[in-house]
């Protein structure tokens, strides 16, 4: 796993042994490593003479203080810890190093030493929280992904082997069920009633050590990560590490807020950046599996990016708001209803989106085949379409298209010429110009030799004629549509 300046995103479990919007717009290779591991889970407990066993909201001792002490014991009992085992083949030949587990969880290789292929048991440790006194069990689904056993252990140190009812890999929401009555359960809150700079508290089982409590604040609420971007994540900087995957987050009221899920981290553990699934998300994906064993969530098939400030003066937006579509999958919804690359998505039925955050979110609460109106920005004007949601289990890679011109456009910092015609197939560009060269605002604003320009402020460009004329008329900025790496991108440029 390697570790250079570059944040490393992890999944929080710790093993002991070896834009597309698709629910919306739309995580590292799940395995049993840390980088992105599953983490198997089980389920709840009875309760401890020791536990309230259903918490109440909990009132702050004095003004302006949290009664942290109260909520963790309150809420206490209905935290489980979840431990997983499961089997990986090891030992083949050409499968390149196998991947070892040092005691705190961290994955080292070592070299395959040719022997024949067998069977490893590999085993992992997670944590959940009780949401139904009949046993029903809430946890990520990289706890269990993979787990062939799923044990749950409560804080009275009762065991139960757990069922998995169903797992929903878009949200990382996992559903368990043990044989238990009369359990304790977390009372429930909002995402939505969280605001930056709240207190919260969240309870798990770091490296296997049960149930234990670390304090911090809202660092900031619907973050999108990179593959990650139907759900929008509360951010915190409460100690959150390997093993507190799948544990609840609390506010100050002692009602559960999120799912604790992933980290950012150099080195695998803490360090001030944790995210959370907002309960929200996670309560409607349980619904839908304890009543049909899934969850479905709907699919505009579009990818897009956030409109910045030069984004926003290319577009002729008042401010930098809506989700800027860079991709429109061929025969998708989007595509079926008139949305093209460069339209900027405003509002989805009667709901603004103010960031691309919103849109997934807002297009997974629907369901497949419902129809909805979307609300777009294009050629200065605002408009309107009526889309027909297809299912994210249909989700395909969208490939944008992109013939060409030569010459230079010094103001923009850009050295353009035709595409040839063995560029052209193996690209699949219908359409644009290859960049040779980038210098002054270009360079500064990121564009790249090698990429290929397809459009300027959502309108293609076929010559270097075009890509001046555009050029004049701008006031203060455009945005560039470009091709990288088989994806389109928009790149917002400073004239002048």
């Amino acid at each position: 796993m390697a570790t250079n300046t570059r944040y490393l995103r992890h999944r929080l479990l710790p093993l002991v042994a070896a834009m597309l919007v698709s629910g919306a717009v739309g995580g590292l290779t799940v395995g049993w490593g840390l980088s992105r591991q599953a983490e198997p889970g089980t389920a709840p407990a009875a309760t401890p003479t020791a536990f309230v066993r259903t918490a109440a909201p909990v009132t702050a001792p004095g003004a302006g203080q949290v009664d942290f002490a109260a909520i963790a014991q309150a809420n206490g009992a209905a935290v489980v810890n979840i431990s997983v085992s499961g089997t990986r083949r090891v030992g083949l030949q050409g499968e390149g190093p196998r991947q070892g587990i040092s005691p705190f969880g961290f994955p080292f290789p070592f070299p395959d030493g040719g022997e024949a292929p067998r069977n490893d048991i590999v085993r992992g440790q997670g944590s959940g929280f009780i949401v139904d006194k009949d046993g029903v069990i809430l946890t990520n689904a990289h706890v269990v992904d993979g787990a062939s056993r799923v044990t749950v252990k409560l804080p009275d140190r009762r065991e139960f082997q757990a069922r998995v009812l169903g797992t929903d890999p878009m949200t990382d929401v996992a559903v368990l069920k043990i044989e238990a009555k009369d359990l304790p359960t977390v009372p429930l809150g909002s995402e939505k009633d969280l605001r930056v700079g709240d207190w919260v508290l969240a309870i798990g089982s770091p490296y296997g050590f049960e149930n234990t409590a670390t304090v911090g604040v809202v660092s900031a609420k619907g973050r999108s990560l990179p593959d990650e971007s139907y759900v929008p994540f509360i951010q915190t900087d409460a100690a959150i590490n390997p093993g507190n995957s799948g544990g609840p987050l609390f506010n100050a009221k002692g009602q559960v807020v999120g799912i604790n899920s992933q980290i950012f981290s150099h080195t695998g553990g803490y360090q001030g950046l944790a995210f959370s699934i907002p309960i929200d998300v996670a309560l409607k994906v349980k619904d839908q599996i304890v009543k049909t064993g899934q969850a479905q969530h709907a699919r505009l098939g579009v990818a897009a990016q956030d409109v910045n400030q030069p984004l926003a003066e290319s577009f002729g937006l008042d401010a930098p708001r809506g989700a800027l579509v860079a991709q429109v999958e061929p025969g998708s919804p989007a595509d079926k209803a008139g949305l093209r690359s460069g339209d900027v998505i405003l509002r989805v039925g009667k709901d603004p989106v103010e960031r691309i955050a919103d849109l997934p979110l807002l297009v997974g609460q629907a369901a497949p085949g419902e129809r909805v109106e979307i609300g777009y920005w294009r050629d200065g004007r605002e408009a309107k379409t009526s889309v027909e949601l297809a299912s994210a289990a249909d989700s395909r890679t969208a490939s944008a298209k992109g013939d060409g011109a030569a010459g230079s456009e010094h103001k923009l910092g850009l050295m353009l010429r035709p595409l040839s015609e063995p560029e052209r197939r193996a690209s699949g560009a219908r359409q644009g110009l290859v960049i040779e060269d980038v210098t002054g605002a270009a360079e500064l604003a990121g564009v790249q030799a090698g990429d290929l320009l397809v459009g300027i402020n959502g309108k293609p460009v076929n010559t270097v004629d075009e890509v001046k004329a555009e050029a004049r008329q701008a006031k203060q900025s455009i945005a560039l549509q470009l091709m990288r790496d088989g994806a389109t991108l928009f790149v917002p440029l400073r004239v002048g």
